[in-house]
């Protein structure tokens, strides 16, 4: 089969595209025929050997994919051959045409939804039911600000919020974008790239400010967030590319809280919450991943650049095998 391959960390250059052996399961493994991969920031970060988790080299970077399942191990009960499944985690990686999981790592994808769209659940979609609920605390009649939601992130929680009853307002920083959002559910959109932006955001909601805040660029955005939270409001960091120097007063007249979350340290538990969760949404069409670009696997270099643009996202980056 074919897959990429980095043998040592650096620039997108060096994902590369190789032969390897074909893939076979052991006892509760599964082995899926790709169809479509989600890329995401955090295998840019890995690829240039700085993030806090180091694979071992070589190795095949992703976690999303989306497929069919054409082995199964031992132990298996819960899904066989020929179903359709996308994946939360991998054990070989998803940037190939196989790739091995374990059977809690595949959920069933509905027969109304495209590979590419359950390639982007995994990791965008479980970040957005994760921050939003299980860190955020959201909850029905609750004020969300969607900071940066023009992005497969972004365009999730839009959609899980307006479906959960919380009043939901997206930024983004193009009239692309903006459409997008308000496409997804949002009840107001705003331009954050528009001069007076955090005004208009606390116009919104008749000065009282925001129970929760979705941060996709905290090291941007995390000083003036704090200013726009409702008494005990939240502030989830959702994503970071630096430092950033914050007011703690902010805090402490609101008595509102910063909380941050990984979902390397999601529990198992928590996880068989989240894809319950997915797994209803995309059955009913509350849930409708965005595809902003179909990149061919061949070229996951061209898509590590494009995943790492600062602005401009609209929808998530898959690639197609």
């Amino acid at each position: 089969m074919k897959a990429i391959r980095v043998h040592e960390f650096g620039g997108p250059e060096v994902l590369k595209l190789e032969d390897v052996p074909d893939l076979q399961p052991g006892p509760g493994q599964v082995v899926l025929r790709v169809h479509a991969v989600g890329v995401n920031p955090v295998e840019s970060y890995v690829r240039t050997g700085t993030y806090a988790v180091k694979p071992n080299l070589p190795y095949t970077p992703g976690a999303d994919a989306a497929g069919v399942v054409s082995a199964v191990g031992s132990g298996v009960t819960g899904v066989k051959a020929g179903d359709r499944v996308y994946t939360s985690g991998s054990l070989s990686g998803t940037y190939a045409e196989q790739t091995l999981c374990t059977e809690t790592q595949v959920h069933t994808l509905p027969d109304n939804v495209s590979f590419e769209q359950g390639a982007a659940m995994g990791i965008a979609y479980g970040t957005a039911y994760r921050g939003l609920f299980q860190r955020g605390g959201g909850k029905p009649g609750d004020t969300l600000l969607v900071h940066g939601a023009s992005g497969g992130v972004g365009t999730g929680a839009v959609q899980l919020a307006r479906a959960a009853g919380l009043v939901v307002v997206g930024t983004a920083g193009t009239e692309a974008g903006l459409r997008l959002v308000m496409e997804q559910g949002a009840h107001h959109v705003v331009n954050h790239s528009a001069a007076g932006y955090l005004d208009d955001l606390m116009k919104l909601t008749n000065g009282r400010g925001y129970d929760v805040i979705l941060e996709m660029l905290a090291n941007k955005n995390l000083g003036n967030d704090l200013k726009l939270l409702a008494p005990k409001g939240r502030v989830v960091v959702v994503g970071s590319r630096g430092r950033v120097e914050i007011d703690p007063r902010d805090t402490m007249s609101r008595v509102a809280d910063i909380r941050g979350f990984t979902l390397l340290a999601t529990t198992e538990q928590e996880l068989r919450e989240i894809h319950a969760a997915l797994g209803a949404g995309l059955e009913n069409g509350n849930l409708r991943p965005v595809i902003g670009q179909k990149i061919p696997l061949s070229e996951a270099a061209r898509a590590h650049e494009e995943v790492m643009k600062h602005s401009g996202a609209l929808g998530k980056i898959v690639l197609v095998v």
